[in-house]
C-alpha cells in the first residue's frame, strides 16, 4: 500500500471520479426536477448492522468531488468497530449535491466496510496463535487499492499489490518453464533470481517432495496448497523456519483456526474481496 493517505492516492481519485461519471452525478434529472438548489440540509451516514469501518474518507471524497462546499464531519474512523445505529459520517450543505453524491459514496463505503468486517472476523477466530491474515489479488478490477486498504482496516495484512512485487511459482508456471524440469522447483527458484535479482521468491507446492525440492533453493516463502491441517504441521516441521510459510486453498471460517495452528506464518483468503457482502449503509436526512 502506499504511504500516502487513502483519499490522496491518486487511483483512488481516479476511481471515484469513474464511479460518478458512471452514475451521471453532474446530471441527476430527479433531484434537478425536484429539490430545490438552495435547500440545505444535514445528513448521517449510519450503519444498520455490527461491522468493522471503511472506506469513510473515501466516501468524503465523492461529496466534495461533487460539491466542494459541503461540510463533511467523520464521526467514526476506519478500522472503528461499530453498532447497528452508529454514525459514520454527517454531511452538511446543499440538498441537491448531497443526493447526487449519496450513491457513489455508499458504494464505495459499504464494500470496504463489508471486506474490514470480514477481514475482523478471520483475524479474531486465529487470536492467540502466531499467523497473520493475508489478502489477495482477487480483486475488483480497479479497486485494489481499495480492497486492500479495507483489508488492512480489518486488521489483515496485505500480499503482492501486483505482479511485479514478488515471484510466485505455481503449479501453470512450472508447466509453461521453458526447457525446466517441473519437477525440479529450486532450479525454477534459481531460474527467477537470475532474472530479478533481489526480488522476493514464492513457491507453492502440493506434496513434500515439492517441498523438499523448493527448500534447497532456499526462497523466502513456501505456499502450501490445499492442505489439511495435519500435513500442514508436517511441512511447517520440514520447513523449520527455513522460510516464511502460507496456507492457502479453500480456508474458510471453519477451518482457519487450525491453519493457523497448524505453526503456518500466514493465511491467504479470497474471498476477502473477491465475494464479500457489501454492510449495510443508509444516508439518512435529518428531518
Amino acid at each position: 500500500m502506499s504511504p500516502l493517505p487513502i483519499q490522496e492516492h491518486p487511483d483512488v481519485l481516479r476511481v471515484v471520479r469513474a464511479a460518478l461519471e458512471e452514475d451521471g452525478a453532474a446530471r441527476d434529472v430527479t433531484t434537478l426536477s425536484l429539490v430545490d438548489p438552495e435547500a440545505r440540509v444535514t445528513a448521517d451516514i449510519l450503519t444498520r448492522v455490527p461491522c468493522r469501518a471503511a472506506g469513510i474518507p473515501v466516501g468524503m471524497l465523492a461529496f466534495r468531488e461533487v460539491d466542494p462546499s459541503l461540510e463533511l464531519v467523520p464521526v467514526a474512523e476506519d478500522g472503528q468497530d461499530l453498532e447497528p445505529g452508529d454514525l459514520l459520517l454527517t454531511i452538511t450543505g446543499s440538498a441537491a449535491s448531497i443526493l447526487s453524491a449519496e450513491r457513489t459514496a455508499l458504494n464505495l463505503m459499504q464494500r470496504m466496510t463489508g471486506i474490514a468486517t470480514a477481514t475482523r472476523r478471520y483475524v479474531r477466530l486465529i487470536e492467540g496463535t502466531s499467523a497473520v491474515i493475508l489478502d489477495t489479488r482477487k480483486t475488483v478490477p480497479g479497486l485494489r487499492v481499495l480492497d486492500k486498504y479495507a483489508v488492512k482496516a480489518g486488521g489483515g495484512t496485505n500480499h503482492r499489490m501486483g505482479l511485479s512485487d514478488m515471484v510466485l511459482i505455481k503449479d501453470n508456471h512450472r508447466k509453461l518453464w521453458r526447457g525446466g524440469d517441473p519437477a525440479r522447483l529450486d532450479q525454477a527458484v534459481f531460474a527467477a533470481r537470475a532474472k530479478f535479482p533481489g526480488v522476493p521468491v514464492e513457491v507453492e507446492v502440493e506434496t513434500f517432495d515439492e517441498l523438499h525440492s523448493a527448500l534447497l533453493a532456499k526462497p523466502e516463502w513456501i505456499m502450501l496448497d490445499n492442505m489439511a491441517p495435519d500435513r500442514m504441521a508436517e511441512a511447517v516441521r520440514i520447513i523449520d523456519h527455513r522460510c516464511k510459510v502460507e496456507a492457502s486453498g479453500g480456508i474458510n471460517e471453519d477451518t482457519v483456526r487450525a491453519a493457523a495452528e497448524a505453526g503456518v506464518d500466514a493465511i491467504s483468503i479470497g474471498a476477502l474481496t473477491h465475494s464479500v457482502k457489501a454492510a449495510d449503509l443508509s444516508l439518512e436526512i435529518r428531518a
